[in-house]
């Protein structure tokens, strides 16, 4: 095979080269706001099952896992 002898119009930059224009509190922020939302998440989940658990009714047959 013969090698590309063309020339570069401009030169490749990788497709992950951000500029760090974010201010590190800015991210810190957002940051704090995924971590509180996947705790309440998770908060929820824990509430359903100690709520199924202390159910008296009869469990069906084959329960259906939680959804995520």
């Amino acid at each position: 095979m013969k090698k590309d002898e063309a020339p570069h119009s401009r030169p490749l930059t990788a497709a992950n080269d951000n500029s760090s224009s974010l201010a590190p509190a800015a991210v810190d922020a957002a940051l704090t706001r995924i971590a509180e939302a996947i705790g309440r998440h998770i908060a929820r989940e824990h509430v359903r099952a100690r709520k199924a658990a202390n159910d008296n009714d009869v469990a069906p047959k084959n329960p259906k896992a939680p959804q995520h």
